[in-house]
């Protein structure tokens, strides 16, 4: 996306990037009104599968796919930056429930900052980011995603109508282990996640017994999963993972998916102690958790079922790669 000047040399140019994530457990819980009347906790990682936003001020071939070009006007508009070129690039499936568009909004974010040498703190840039997904672009949902983009690591989040972050101290052992006893497999099918998120919260407005019993649930398995990840009992954190499914499946007929399913059952016989889509699912990503010794097992039997995306654990949360600090 180009804007203003047409100087034939780049005088300026930044570079940032910011994670997504896989969130192991307590999804749903970090939306309004569940936060602000029950309380919400959820436990995820950030990645290393990045969104990279370029800045420059020459008008050149540079660009933003379809998906992200309303976030990217919404950005630029809320800031008043002007006289600047946007290339958003994402090494991650677009929908695939990772959290992409809060690790687009996030690298974006902090680009134009800098930009404009502005500070802007990371908690700062995670709700200038969901304000802009609810209020400019009508994208129902929570704060996790954006948390995870900009702090990085693995975090336990506790939401009420403020957030608290605490950074899980991982040893050295389970941060190496985790990305190899972990597969994310892509499904190849998108989901529209605030549709889905919207379908749950009405129901649990309504009083639904089996949604408000399963989010309740969930928010306490993802303070489990939390210990379980201080303490490297990843045997736990796969096992846990698989009562989360139980639950999150129950949220809401559009959330599992015949491919899902297929999945996950495939995982299981091949001897995965647990999985669960990721996001809000109804297509997406799944995450499945492998004994130590056997990912191999596993990931051959569910290769034919998607696209295996490998990532390590992502420490920095959103970063200038390049230009002005």
């Amino acid at each position: 996306m180009n804007t203003g000047r047409t100087d034939s040399a780049v005088v300026r140019e930044l570079i940032t990037r910011a994670p997504t994530r896989i969130d192991l457990g307590g999804g749903w819980t970090d939306v309004p009104p569940y936060c602000e009347r029950e309380g919400g906790f959820v436990c995820n990682v950030a990645i290393s599968r990045y969104a990279r936003v370029r800045l420059t001020d020459q008008v050149s071939q540079l660009g933003v796919d379809a998906a992200d070009l309303s976030l990217v006007r919404a950005a630029l508009k809320r800031t008043g930056v002007r006289h600047v070129s946007v290339e958003l690039k994402n090494d991650f499936p677009i929908a695939a429930g990772l959290g992409g568009s809060s690790a687009a909004s996030a690298a974006l974010l902090s680009a134009l900052a800098a930009w404009c040498d502005e500070h802007r703190s990371r908690a700062e840039i995670a709700e200038e980011g969901r304000r802009i997904e609810v209020e400019e672009l009508g994208i129902a949902g929570g704060r996790q995603d954006h948390y995870a983009a900009t702090h990085g690591g693995a975090l336990a989040l506790t939401f009420t109508t403020e957030v608290s972050i605490r950074r899980l101290s991982l040893t050295n052992k389970t941060r190496e282990e985790l990305p190899t006893r972990s597969i994310l497999l892509y499904t190849g099918q998108s989901r529209i996640s605030g549709d889905t998120i919207t379908a749950v919260l009405d129901a649990y407005k309504r009083g639904d017994a089996r949604v408000v019993g399963a989010l309740r649930r969930m928010r306490e398995i993802a303070k489990e999963m939390a210990s379980a990840l201080e303490h490297g009992d990843l045997d736990a954190v796969g096992s846990l993972l698989d009562e989360h499914w139980v639950h999150q499946r129950s949220l809401s007929p559009s959330i599992p998916t015949p491919r899902i399913d297929e999945i996950i059952a495939r995982s299981r016989r091949a001897g995965a102690l647990g999985a669960k889509a990721m996001g809000a699912s109804g297509g997406g990503c799944v995450l499945v958790m492998t004994p130590a010794g056997d990912t191999d097992r596993v990931r051959e039997a569910i290769r034919p079922l998607g696209e295996i995306l490998d990532f390590q654990v992502d420490d920095t949360g959103v970063t200038i790669e390049s230009g002005e600090r």
